[in-house]
Protein backbone atom coordinates (compact mmCIF):
# COMPACT_ATOMS: atom_id res chain seq x y z
CA UNK A 1 0.00 0.00 0.00
CA UNK A 2 1.72 3.22 -1.58
CA UNK A 3 2.32 6.42 0.88
CA UNK A 4 0.25 8.27 -2.00
CA UNK A 5 -2.37 6.28 -1.88
CA UNK A 6 -2.89 6.38 2.14
CA UNK A 7 -2.66 10.02 1.78
CA UNK A 8 -5.08 10.47 -0.85
CA UNK A 9 -7.59 7.92 0.87
CA UNK A 10 -7.07 10.18 4.71
CA UNK A 11 -8.33 13.13 2.02
CA UNK A 12 -11.60 11.74 0.69
CA UNK A 13 -12.14 10.52 4.03
CA UNK A 14 -12.54 14.27 5.53
CA UNK A 15 -13.82 15.01 2.13
CA UNK A 16 -16.64 12.24 2.28
CA UNK A 17 -17.02 13.19 5.84
CA UNK A 18 -17.90 16.94 5.34
CA UNK A 19 -20.52 16.15 2.50
CA UNK A 20 -22.28 13.99 4.71
CA UNK A 21 -22.10 16.03 8.03
CA UNK A 22 -23.10 19.06 5.41
CA UNK A 23 -19.96 21.19 6.50
CA UNK A 24 -18.39 23.43 3.44
CA UNK A 25 -14.81 22.52 3.56
CA UNK A 26 -13.11 19.40 4.90
CA UNK A 27 -10.86 22.35 6.23
CA UNK A 28 -13.63 22.28 9.03
CA UNK A 29 -12.25 19.38 10.55
CA UNK A 30 -9.14 20.94 11.51
CA UNK A 31 -10.64 23.94 13.19
CA UNK A 32 -13.10 21.02 15.17
CA UNK A 33 -9.80 19.16 16.14
CA UNK A 34 -7.81 22.27 16.82
CA UNK A 35 -10.22 23.34 19.30
CA UNK A 36 -11.02 19.94 20.93
CA UNK A 37 -7.63 19.83 21.52
CA UNK A 38 -6.91 23.70 22.70
CA UNK A 39 -10.81 24.81 23.68
CA UNK A 40 -9.82 27.84 22.30
CA UNK A 41 -13.56 29.12 21.00
CA UNK A 42 -16.39 28.91 23.73
CA UNK A 43 -20.00 29.61 23.86
CA UNK A 44 -20.69 33.48 23.64
CA UNK A 45 -17.19 33.92 22.02
CA UNK A 46 -16.88 36.76 19.17
CA UNK A 47 -15.11 35.34 16.77
CA UNK A 48 -13.04 37.10 13.61
CA UNK A 49 -12.13 34.47 10.97
CA UNK A 50 -10.00 35.86 7.88
CA UNK A 51 -9.41 34.31 4.79
CA UNK A 52 -12.82 32.73 5.39
CA UNK A 53 -13.98 31.47 2.05
CA UNK A 54 -16.02 28.93 1.70
CA UNK A 55 -17.05 29.63 5.55
CA UNK A 56 -15.78 26.15 6.53
CA UNK A 57 -14.12 27.64 9.52
CA UNK A 58 -16.99 29.94 10.10
CA UNK A 59 -19.53 27.05 9.73
CA UNK A 60 -17.65 25.91 12.72
CA UNK A 61 -17.20 28.70 14.89
CA UNK A 62 -20.82 29.69 14.79
CA UNK A 63 -22.08 25.66 16.08
CA UNK A 64 -19.72 26.41 19.03
CA UNK A 65 -20.40 30.01 19.98
CA UNK A 66 -23.95 30.20 19.70
CA UNK A 67 -26.75 32.07 20.02
CA UNK A 68 -25.52 34.84 22.21
CA UNK A 69 -21.67 34.58 19.70
CA UNK A 70 -20.72 36.42 16.42
CA UNK A 71 -18.78 35.41 13.75
CA UNK A 72 -17.24 37.79 11.78
CA UNK A 73 -16.16 36.61 8.65
CA UNK A 74 -13.58 38.25 6.28
CA UNK A 75 -12.33 37.19 2.34
CA UNK A 76 -12.11 38.86 -0.89
CA UNK A 77 -14.85 36.47 -2.26
CA UNK A 78 -18.28 36.88 -0.98
CA UNK A 79 -19.23 33.33 1.47
CA UNK A 80 -23.01 32.10 0.84
CA UNK A 81 -24.87 34.24 4.05
CA UNK A 82 -25.40 30.84 6.68
CA UNK A 83 -28.98 31.15 8.27
CA UNK A 84 -27.43 32.94 11.51
CA UNK A 85 -28.42 36.28 12.52
CA UNK A 86 -25.00 36.26 14.12
CA UNK A 87 -22.75 35.96 11.15
CA UNK A 88 -21.31 38.82 9.39
CA UNK A 89 -19.68 38.79 6.19
CA UNK A 90 -17.06 41.30 4.88
CA UNK A 91 -16.05 41.06 1.14
CA UNK A 92 -12.90 42.92 1.46
CA UNK A 93 -8.88 42.51 1.95
CA UNK A 94 -7.47 41.94 5.35
CA UNK A 95 -4.46 43.52 5.02
CA UNK A 96 -6.54 46.77 3.68
CA UNK A 97 -7.55 49.52 6.55
CA UNK A 98 -10.61 49.92 5.28
CA UNK A 99 -11.25 46.00 6.10
CA UNK A 100 -10.09 46.27 9.14
CA UNK A 101 -12.56 49.13 10.06
CA UNK A 102 -15.37 47.43 9.14
CA UNK A 103 -13.84 43.89 11.27
CA UNK A 104 -14.14 46.54 14.31
CA UNK A 105 -17.68 48.14 13.44
CA UNK A 106 -19.47 44.80 12.91
CA UNK A 107 -17.82 43.32 15.87
CA UNK A 108 -19.00 46.57 17.84
CA UNK A 109 -16.27 45.55 21.04
CA UNK A 110 -13.08 43.52 20.80
CA UNK A 111 -13.14 39.78 19.77
CA UNK A 112 -12.31 36.85 21.69
CA UNK A 113 -10.48 34.89 19.32
CA UNK A 114 -8.95 35.63 15.59
CA UNK A 115 -8.80 32.24 13.34
CA UNK A 116 -6.77 32.43 9.94
CA UNK A 117 -7.23 29.33 7.64
CA UNK A 118 -5.63 31.88 4.96
CA UNK A 119 -3.24 30.48 2.47
CA UNK A 120 -1.42 32.34 -0.10
CA UNK A 121 -2.07 31.80 -4.14
CA UNK A 122 0.47 29.53 -4.55
CA UNK A 123 2.81 29.98 -7.31
CA UNK A 124 4.63 26.25 -6.60
CA UNK A 125 7.95 28.25 -5.69
CA UNK A 126 8.61 27.44 -2.16
CA UNK A 127 10.55 30.50 -0.96
CA UNK A 128 7.97 32.82 -2.02
CA UNK A 129 4.84 30.69 -0.85
CA UNK A 130 6.76 30.55 2.44
CA UNK A 131 7.05 34.75 2.25
CA UNK A 132 4.05 34.95 1.25
CA UNK A 133 2.01 32.84 4.01
CA UNK A 134 3.99 34.84 6.41
CA UNK A 135 2.78 37.77 5.29
CA UNK A 136 -0.63 36.56 5.91
CA UNK A 137 -0.04 35.82 9.32
CA UNK A 138 2.01 39.44 9.77
CA UNK A 139 -1.08 41.15 8.96
CA UNK A 140 -3.43 38.69 10.66
CA UNK A 141 -1.09 39.71 13.96
CA UNK A 142 -1.41 43.45 13.10
CA UNK A 143 -5.19 42.68 13.21
CA UNK A 144 -5.23 41.22 16.65
CA UNK A 145 -3.22 44.24 17.91
CA UNK A 146 -6.52 45.90 16.86
CA UNK A 147 -9.44 44.16 17.65
CA UNK A 148 -8.30 41.20 20.06
CA UNK A 149 -9.11 41.24 23.38
CA UNK A 150 -6.54 41.17 26.56
CA UNK A 151 -6.17 37.44 27.39
CA UNK A 152 -7.55 36.70 23.34
CA UNK A 153 -6.70 33.82 21.54
CA UNK A 154 -5.40 32.99 18.02
CA UNK A 155 -5.22 30.37 15.51
CA UNK A 156 -3.16 30.66 12.54
CA UNK A 157 -2.01 28.87 10.03
CA UNK A 158 1.65 29.26 8.61
CA UNK A 159 4.12 27.30 6.18
CA UNK A 160 7.62 25.87 7.94
CA UNK A 161 10.14 27.42 5.92
CA UNK A 162 12.87 30.12 6.23
CA UNK A 163 11.26 33.04 8.36
CA UNK A 164 9.51 30.51 10.47
CA UNK A 165 11.77 30.79 13.62
CA UNK A 166 11.71 34.24 13.60
CA UNK A 167 7.97 34.78 13.01
CA UNK A 168 7.49 32.39 16.42
CA UNK A 169 9.57 34.98 18.29
CA UNK A 170 7.22 37.65 17.06
CA UNK A 171 4.43 35.67 18.22
CA UNK A 172 5.67 34.98 21.50
CA UNK A 173 6.18 38.52 22.41
CA UNK A 174 2.55 39.12 22.24
CA UNK A 175 0.99 36.19 23.99
CA UNK A 176 1.60 34.25 27.11
CA UNK A 177 1.48 31.20 25.48
CA UNK A 178 2.06 29.91 22.12
CA UNK A 179 2.07 26.23 20.38
CA UNK A 180 2.64 24.59 17.12
CA UNK A 181 0.67 21.87 15.86
CA UNK A 182 -0.65 19.92 13.45
CA UNK A 183 -3.96 18.62 13.32
CA UNK A 184 -4.89 14.74 12.45
CA UNK A 185 -7.00 16.27 8.91
CA UNK A 186 -3.96 18.21 7.70
CA UNK A 187 -1.93 15.92 5.11
CA UNK A 188 1.04 15.07 6.17
CA UNK A 189 3.57 15.91 3.77
CA UNK A 190 2.06 19.27 3.79
CA UNK A 191 4.40 22.47 4.78
CA UNK A 192 1.36 23.83 6.52
CA UNK A 193 1.42 24.59 10.62
CA UNK A 194 -0.90 25.67 13.02
CA UNK A 195 0.21 28.69 15.42
CA UNK A 196 -2.16 28.20 18.75
CA UNK A 197 -1.79 31.46 20.03
CA UNK A 198 -3.12 32.02 23.74
CA UNK A 199 -3.59 34.76 26.17
CA UNK A 200 -2.66 38.03 24.24
CA UNK A 201 -0.62 40.16 26.34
Amino acid sequence: MSEKWKIESKCEHYYKMAKKEKYRSRASYKLIQLNKKFRIIKPRDYVVDLGAAPGGWSQVALDIVGDNGKVVAVDLQRIRPFEHENFIQITGDFTKSETVEKIKDALEWNADVILSDAAPKLTGIKDIDQLKSIDIVENALKIADEVLKIDGSMIIKVFQGEGFQSLLKEVKKKFKIVKTTKPPSSRKKSVEMYLIALKKY
